[in-house]
Formats: structure tokens, C-alpha cells, sequence
């Protein structure tokens, strides 16, 4: 259990409850890396919390943008220096992909590049509505082989693509959002699986939220422990 890799969602920007969050998911079963989205990096706090932050953690700003912009909005990041992912879209196009890539390097040689495929948030329906023909299925493969040609470390899908994704990718480092304890609520979440499941699909992450960060995390983070030893 101790190889797993699971991410936490500090969903918020109440840098008290970041605090909490932080502690209280905090366990030896297994690395518990904090995951930080634009809530928080764009609050008052957010950005000088970070600055001075002394443990690996995720930055999920799903950078996309022309590539000079893409590059910029990178380099004003370099000051960050525990942050060990960061997330890049894919609808950037492979140019923008390789120039992140590129200039990550240099940046902060620990420093792993995630491509952001179809968000989780949306299904076969929603896709059509923003004017794609191919299912979720199809367009996360193919969103998939342009990360992995630009060079990216890895590449964030539902858990219910994953298993495609690593048929056809076998060393491809891949983590999945939307993943939920069992019985609790799939919120905003169009494609949710629990953490055993999403781990029967062979990924090499997991990103959790409201199911551990909701209530008493503390006992939920025993929940997690509990189902990953079944």
C-alpha cells in the first residue's frame, strides 16, 4: 500500500482549512502528496503559502494557452520550488505540450509535466455540445498518444479510461480524479469509480477530494485504508 500514490484535493481557499487538510491526511499506510487547484492559488493566500511550502505537492492550474504564453505563465512559477507536478492541457496542442515540457527542465529538473485530458466532469453529451464527434473514449486516446509524443510525464483521465490508456501505454504514468469511497456521492462527477477499482485498472494515481476532505477526514482517511486493504 505504501507504493500507491494518492493526491488530495485542497479544495478550498481558507488557508486555516488547507492547514487541517494537510495534517489530518497525513498518514504512514501510504504518501498522502497535497493537490492545489486555481481555488486556492488565486486566493490572497494561496500564492504566499506555497512560496514557502517544504513538502512535494501538485499544482493543478491546467495551464493552456499559446505557447510564448504557456511558457511565461512557467517561468513565473520557478520560484516554487517543492512543486513537484504541474498540469497542462492538451486542447494546447502539441507545440504548447513540448515548449512546457521544454522549458520544465530547466525550471526544476523534479519538476513532472501532467496533460489534462477530458475533464471528468463531462460525458459523450457534453462533448457534443461543445462540438466534438468522438466519444470520451476516443478523444482521451487520442489526447493520450499527442501527451506522450510531446514528451509529458504523465497524463490525468478518468479512471474508467485508464484501462485503454494503459493497454495502449504500458510504462505511461497515469492518474485519475473522480475517484470516490464507496456510497459517497459523485457531486459534479459524470465518471467516478472507487480507489480499488480505479487501481484494478493499473493507474498509477489517485486523486481524491470531498471523500476525504468532507466531514471528519480523520476518520476518512481510515475509510481509504480500509478499502484499499480489501
Amino acid at each position: 500500500m505504501k507504493h500507491k500514490n494518492i493526491f488530495v484535493a485542497c479544495d478550498t481557499s481558507n488557508l486555516s482549512e488547507i492547514k487541517k487538510i494537510i495534517k489530518q491526511t497525513q498518514t504512514n499506510k501510504f504518501k498522502v502528496v497535497p493537490k492545489f487547484g486555481l481555488q486556492f492559488f488565486y486566493s490572497k493566500n494561496g500564492r504566499k503559502f506555497l512560496e514557502n511550502f517544504k513538502k512535494d505537492f501538485w499544482l493543478d492550474l491546467k495551464i493552456n494557452d499559446i505557447p510564448q504564453t504557456a511558457l511565461s505563465a512557467l517561468d513565473s512559477l520557478k520560484d516554487l520550488k517543492k512543486c513537484k507536478y504541474i498540469t497542462v492541457h492538451a486542447n494546447g496542442g502539441l507545440e504548447m505540450l513540448r515548449a512546457i515540457k521544454k522549458k520544465a527542465k530547466s525550471t526544476n529538473k523534479d519538476l513532472k509535466l501532467l496533460g489534462i485530458t477530458i475533464l471528468t466532469s463531462l460525458d459523450n453529451k457534453s462533448l457534443k455540445e461543445i462540438g466534438h464527434t468522438k466519444s470520451v473514449e476516443k478523444l482521451v486516446l487520442k489526447q493520450a498518444s499527442l501527451i506522450k509524443k510531446s514528451g509529458c510525464d504523465g497524463i490525468v483521465c478518468s479512471a474508467q479510461e485508464a484501462k485503454i490508456v494503459r493497454k495502449k501505454f504500458k510504462k505511461l504514468f497515469i492518474v485519475t480524479p473522480g475517484i470516490r469511497l464507496p456510497g459517497d456521492n459523485a457531486n459534479d462527477q459524470s465518471r467516478v469509480m472507487t480507489p480499488n477499482d480505479a487501481f484494478k485498472n493499473k493507474v498509477s494515481g489517485i486523486v481524491m477530494g470531498r471523500s476525504l476532505i468532507k466531514g471528519n477526514i480523520k476518520n476518512n482517511i481510515q475509510r481509504l485504508i480500509d478499502h484499499l486493504n480489501k
